[in-house]
This record gives structure tokens, sequence and C-alpha cells, in this order.
């Protein structure tokens, strides 16, 4: 059974493979204060992660945007990641579904995925989920890399 709940700074060590699938190395005080961070943000904005026998087996980063161009909230997903053992046993929708459930009760009547061209796999995922390709992100480092906190 999949239990979706939102993180607490705790979870810091659980979150540090899965943001490496991503290509995003922490350590565990980093995240922990990155989450600190996110956690006293405005109430849009949340990390849920999915544990599955009291073991945390995904995460997915919210984050909520108003926009001048659209009448309501726009509810984004930044990142998500599953443990590869459980790729196809429901983590990823379960916490696609919730993060729906959490914008839409927000009023959001838009919600996008951000996902990087090197995961490929993924990109069938949420299309398979309804998603589709729209747009292109781009973007351009301001400050030079930083293993900070803040980065």
């Amino acid at each position: 059974m999949v239990v979706i709940r939102d993180a607490t700074p705790d979870d810091a060590p659980a979150l540090v493979p899965l943001l490496e699938v991503l290509g995003y190395p922490a350590s565990p005080a980093v995240i922990r204060e990155r989450l600190g961070c996110l956690l006293a943000g405005p109430p849009v904005d949340r990390v849920l992660v999915a544990s599955v026998e009291g073991t945390i087996q995904g995460f997915a980063a919210l984050h909520g945007t108003p926009t001048l161009h659209r009448p309501t909230l726009v509810g984004r997903v930044t990142g998500l990641a599953v443990s590869a053992g459980r790729h196809g046993s429901g983590v990823g929708r379960h916490l696609v579904e919730a993060a729906e459930a959490h914008f839409r009760a927000l009023g959001a009547t838009r919600m996008e995925i951000t996902s990087g061209a090197a995961h490929q796999p993924a990109h069938g995922f949420y299309r398979h989920l309804g998603y589709e390709d729209q747009g292109v992100r781009f973007a351009k480092p301001l400050l030079p890399p930083d293993t900070g906190a803040r980065s």
C-alpha cells in the first residue's frame, strides 16, 4: 500500500538517492535545509513523499504559481522521482494524483510537470497519465554552480 504524506526535514536522508537519480546530488544536511525553507513557504508549495511499508520510495515537489496570463494559479510539479525498484508499482501515479488533488483544491485549473530531456522514460509515464508536451523550457545559470542549500 502506498501512503502519501507531506515531507518533513527528517526525511532528508531518504531523499538523497531520489534526488541523485534526477541528477541533483546533495547531502542530507543540504536537503534538510532546503526542505525547511520550502515547508516554511506559502501553503501552495509542498513536498510530498510516498512510502511503502514505512520506507520512502518517491517524492514530488509542488509549487503553485500565479501568472498574469492565466485566470487561476498554475500548479507545477518541479521534481518527481521514484526508487528504481518501484517503477511501475503505482508510486509515481499516486504522487501525481495527490499533486492534482492539492492543486485542484486550491482552484488551479492547470498542472504542469517539469521533466529534463534526459528522462525519456518519465515522459512516457506522464503521457500515459494524460499530460501533453506543450512548449519548451529555456534555462540559463545566473550564478556559478553552488553546492549550498539555496542552489
